[in-house]
């Protein structure tokens, strides 16, 4: 692939002497926090919908990967080559059932076969919990974890087993709330979020998407109610309870949220 080609050595020329002052001086520790934001940012491209944002926004990424290679290149370490063989040689273990004699009836049992190559691959003294990123947004780490202990066992047989285990942490909240302990309330407020999340996976809800369409809709709903005040010649905050409760049920009517998208004149479904 020439282009992929040309992007490996324009990475290694930015890096050369005489190269970009500032490119020489990354590190894999200082350009760590843009791979993180360009993921993001593809996953974004993905909830729009546009396909010319998530080729730009892939291309960012995949500046970050060559980047990361061009670094480990010059340490001795990896190369893009190494790089690229390494993920070659993992997915064509982890697919017997394409490149060897492995039968499979579904996709469930590819995932099944996925999760027990992964076991061989780590080796006995490995943990189930093993391969989920630090680095992951809280919500979805947490949903990672809990989906993986309940491979080990860990786990309800029904969603609505789930329930009286929210009910239990609400509880106790309520109880670390009252003794005034901040940091009880914080354990247990953390309780109960893990709780909601194992409810989600039960119902098949992600709960980082789930939040983040919810947060959508209320941002929609109160730039509305913000901008219908603002007409009025008032700002929200100096409205009476009720004015603004009537405003919010005005945005509730006259705005929807869709993944990617917010409008404002959808009504809402």
């Amino acid at each position: 692939m020439q282009a992929f080609d040309e992007l490996v050595q324009l990475l290694a020329t930015l890096r050369a002497p005489g190269g970009c002052p500032w490119d020489r001086e990354q590190t894999h520790q200082t350009i760590r926090r843009y791979a993180i934001e360009e993921a993001f940012e593809v996953a974004e491209a993905i909830d729009s919908g546009n396909p010319e944002e998530l080729r730009l926004e892939l291309g960012d990424l995949l500046l970050q990967v060559v980047f990361h290679a061009q670094i480990g290149s010059e340490s001795g370490n990896f190369d893009i080559e190494s790089i690229c063989r390494g993920v070659i040689e993992k997915m064509e273990r982890r697919h017997p059932h394409v490149f060897g004699d492995v039968e499979v009836a579904d996709a469930a049992a590819v995932a099944r076969n996925w999760e027990e190559i992964k076991a061989v691959e780590r080796g006995k003294s490995s943990s189930v919990l093993d391969g989920v990123p630090r680095a992951l947004p809280a919500l979805q780490r947490a949903e990672r974890i809990s989906e993986k202990a309940a491979k080990g066992g860990y786990d309800w047989n029904q969603a609505e087993e789930v329930l009286p285990k929210i009910a239990e942490e609400a509880s106790e909240l309520t109880a670390a709330m009252a003794a005034e302990n901040p940091e009880e309330m914080s354990a247990e407020f953390g309780d109960l979020l893990f709780s909601l999340v194992n409810y989600g996976r039960k119902l098949g809800i992600d709960p980082e998407e789930a939040l983040t369409q919810t947060v959508r809709r209320f941002e929609s709903r109160f730039r509305f109610a913000e901008a219908s005040a603002r007409d009025s010649g008032t700002n929200l905050g100096d409205l009476s309870d009720q004015e603004r409760d009537e405003l919010w049920e005005s945005a509730k009517r006259s705005t929807t949220t869709t993944p990617g998208t917010i409008d404002p004149k959808a009504p809402e479904g």
